[in-house]
Formats: C-alpha cells, structure tokens, sequence
C-alpha cells in the first residue's frame, strides 16, 4: 500500500518530491524520486511495504519503462507462472503489472485482481488505471499541456492547475488510444430463476466470501480485522480466524473502538471470544472527537456530515490497530451488495428497483465509504482490505436475486430482525459462525453503533460554544469552514468531493 504521483510533460524533481511530501503519509517505509531517461516523465513514490517488503521499492525501472502502484495485486502468484517467473526481478506484486503490459494482450489489465491504482510510462506513452470499484484512489490533473497525477488531492494543493477530476474504477487512461472502461459491474438480478435453491445459493455464497477473504489475506506482513460487532465485521474476522486456524497460525488481532460501554464494544468482544481472537479496543470520549476533527477532515478531502461522522471512528480504529499490525480487513461493500442500508426497506416489495439501486451503490462507493476508509486508514500508515468487493463476490452477489437479500419476515421468527430483514441471505449463508444473536442482530450504522454521534455531539458543543444541541446545517457548516482552512485551494477539494445522499432515495419507489 502506497501513495504516488507521476508528472508527464510537465515539471520537474522539485514539483515531484514536493507533492509526493503531502502524501508521504501513505508510505512511511520509503520516499523516492525517478525519471525515466530521455522521456518527459517523472514518478515519486512513497511506500508501505506489505508484499516483496525486501525488494519492491518503487518506482520500477525496467529497460524503457517506468511504474508506480498502489494497492495489491491478489493473483500476483499465478500470474508470475503464467508469464514466466524468469523475467521478474522482484518479489513485489506490483511488478506484474509492468510484465502484462508487455505482453502484448489486448485486454491484459483485466487479468489483474486485486485493488490497485497505477501508472506506468514508456519513452512516448503514459498509462494510468484503476480497479474496478475504485477501492484505490487515482486523480489526474491538467498543466499547461501536460498530466500530473496522484493518489489524493492534497497532492496537488498549491499547485497551478488547471482541473483535477478522478479517474473512474474500471477504467484505463493511454495517450495514445484515449480511454476505455475496462470493467463493468455486473447487473444486479431482482427475483429467482425458476428452479433456484435458497440453501444452495446460500451454501455457494458462504464458499465465495471464504475464498475471498484467504485471498485478501496473502501478505508478507501480519494481517489483522477491524470489527465493531456488525454483521460485516464479524463474518469477515470469523472468516479469517478460521484461515489462520487452517494454516496452523493466528489468532487473529482485531481491532473495535467506541465510547464507554457503546454496544459495538460490547459486541465485538463477545464476537472476539466466540472465535478466540487476540481483541484490542479503545474507548474515545466527546474531547477526543474535538481534539482529532480537523486531522479527520483533512485527511478525509471531505466536509460530507455523513462520510465525517463515520471517519471519526475509522480514524481511533486505525490508530489502534496500526500498534500492531499493517494491514486489517474490514466488512465495507456488503450493505452495497446485501441491501443493508435503512433505505433499502423501502424497496422490500420491488426488488427490480431494488437490484438497480444496489448496482448503482457500486458504482458510487469510490469518492464515499471507500475514499473514508482509504483517506482515513492510510493517514495512520494503515493499509484497509475490503474482502466483500473481491471481483468473483460481486459478481456471484449480483447473481444473487435482490428479494433473497431483503425480503419481508414474520418478526418473530428466528431468521429474522423484524417485519423486514435485510441481507438475509448473507446471514444464512454465516449463521454457524456466530451466536445467533449476534447474526440476527438489527443494523446499527457505524457511528450510531459506536457511540460517536453522542460523543460528536459533546465535541461540537465544544468547538462552537453552543449549549444547545448543534443542527445538522451547523455540523455542515463548521466542517467545511474547517475543511476550507486546511488547504490553500479548497473549492477544489470541495468539487471533487463526494455526498453521502446523492442520488439516493428515501421514498418507496413508484
């Protein structure tokens, strides 16, 4: 995990180390500056070794091209075979990246699995690419002619541009051949074809996230789990735990944060003890919420009230779990592909309405939670793994038909949280891995489950003198005027920004 910038046509070392320094945070391990000989292009890297921690600096300089990368390529072992392991020169599995490109495939960079964001030059060609959901950050900025890029924003404060936008997930940059959209998320499907089994299907999807998640764990590092006592959370750390114990290692070290007895501490324990994991936790207060917000926000490059509330306590989390660990799993993109949001309910009587939202919630996780959990675990040198948005998940979730996901159920009934249940099928499919009220426990959004909206609320008060409570357009207000101190050229942190709410709905369809 890394942060990097890439400058063509345009620059030089001292614009290159400069804006690598804003990020230097992504990568503590090393900071480096190349340029390509004879060729416009100049690439800083800053590195967090997770994968060929002895020998995967960055950039690498092969013949005539130049790569940086960030993020992990999860395949990086198979492709080594597939295209011949005499031509690496190097452990990191960022390399394979340079050897598809060179061979020659049309659609090399669809052979890449993992989340990544790159770029790679030749003496007369840049390219730049980013996974299919946006899980890695990548923005690219226009300058007098030339190209300048980054993994976050903050890169380019100061800098005279003239525009910065994202490059969007699944899609590809050439100068020479335009842009393409490599990947496409598959299309979510509504009811069940005639003859589909729910045990089946529950049985498969379970076999699924197993293999992602030993997937997702392949380091040359410990890896441990966030887990706040969510669903999400808990299946992903009981997945785990249960690889670890495979492989004859472990325990697992998770990680879970809120206020004094919040119900997520008081959950994640108990999940902790079901599966004999080596817990830590950390209880914050209203003064570390005060102390900490503008550290949050300008690391988050948002004032969304939303996406700040949920940072606060990714940020105490990341914190926590960086004493011990580089790396943890957590359970984001699962409300995404189970329909677990409270919004979702609203659609429990359409599912094709409801199959289309989901699809539509991937394809705008990237500048949302993803950007939070990214921004947020990578200013603490934290590198953040999302199993659930593994690319053979999505596709067998979106197989999955939406009224399975949420679907009407008598209260009562043991398989279920109330008159509608949401991620059903996800629950079944784990239900022996937790106690069963852990499994059917009712959704509680992160910041609520934690205990942060109170502890915000004290803090806020604080920061503004009130004694009454502060209103939303406050909260708002106050993060942007934060937000707007930090940086040399907000509006342009503030127009490539993401919200929480846009484009959702809070009505049942029509």
């Amino acid at each position: 995990m890394c942060g990097f910038v890439c400058l063509w046509n345009v620059g030089d070392e001292a614009l290159a180390t400069d804006m690598i320094t804003r990020i230097a945070h992504r990568g503590p391990d090393a900071v480096q500056v190349s340029r390509l000989p004879d060729a416009p292009v100049i690439m800083a890297h800053c590195r967090l070794s997770i994968i060929g921690t002895q020998d995967g600096a960055q950039p690498i300089h092969q013949t005539d091209d130049l790569l940086v990368a960030n993020g992990e390529i999860y395949n990086h072992t198979d492709l080594r075979a597939i295209l011949g392991p005499s031509v690496f020169q190097t452990a990191s599995d960022s390399e394979t990246i340079l050897h598809l490109f060179r061979s020659g495939e049309s659609r090399w960079i669809s052979k890449l699995d993992g989340m990544f964001a790159f770029v790679l030059a030749t003496r007369d060609r840049i390219i730049a690419a980013r996974d299919p959901l946006g899980i890695k950050p990548l923005y690219v900025a226009h300058i007098d002619g030339g190209h300048a890029f980054s993994s976050e924003l903050k890169a380019f404060d100061g800098v005279d541009v003239d525009k910065i936008e994202a490059i969007p997930p699944g899609t590809l940059y050439d100068s020479r051949d335009g842009w393409r959209q490599w990947y496409r998320t598959p299309h979510g499907a509504a009811t069940p074809e005639p003859g589909a089994d729910i045990e089946r299907t529950a049985h498969e999807l379970r076999l699924v996230m197993e293999e992602a998640v030993a997937k997702w764990m392949v380091a040359d590092v410990e890896v441990g789990s966030f887990l706040s006592g969510g669903l999400d959370s808990s299946i992903i750390a009981a997945i785990a735990q249960k690889v670890l114990h495979e492989a004859g290692k472990g325990p697992l070290k998770t990680f879970s944060v809120g206020t004094e007895g919040s119900p997520d501490l008081l959950a994640a324990r108990r999940v902790a003890h079901h599966i004999g994991a080596d817990h830590h936790e950390y209880a914050f207060t209203a003064e570390d919420v005060a102390a900490n917000l503008s550290h949050v926000i300008y690391h988050l490059e948002s004032a969304d009230v939303d996406l700040v509330r949920s940072a606060i306590p990714t940020l105490f989390a990341a914190r926590l779990a960086r004493r011990a660990v580089k790396a943890v799993l957590t359970g984001e993109g699962a409300d995404e592909l189970f329909a677990g949001y409270t919004y979702h309910h609203a659609y429990v009587d359409d599912p094709r309405a409801l199959a289309d939202e989901l699809t539509r919630s991937l394809g705008t996780m990237h500048n949302i939670n993803l950007q939070r959990v990214d921004r947020i675990t990578m200013a603490e040198s934290l590198e953040a793994r999302t199993p659930f948005l593994d690319r053979d998940l999505i596709d067998f979730a979106q197989s999955i038909p939406a009224a399975w996901k949420l679907c009407r159920t008598d209260a009562s009934a043991a398989e279920a949280t109330g008159a509608t249940t949401e991620k059903w099928i996800l629950r079944k499919s784990c239900a022996d891995l937790l106690p069963d009220d852990l499994v059917w426990r009712k959704k509680a959004q992160f910041d609520e489950g934690s205990g942060t909206v109170a502890a915000l609320e004290g803090a806020l008060q604080k920061l503004t003198g009130k004694t009454t409570s502060v209103t939303r357009a406050e909260e708002g207000a106050l993060y942007e005027s934060i937000l707007r101190k930090a940086y040399r050229n907000p509006e342009r942190i503030l127009e490539n920004a993401g919200r929480w709410d846009a484009d959702r709905v809070d009505a049942a369809p029509t």
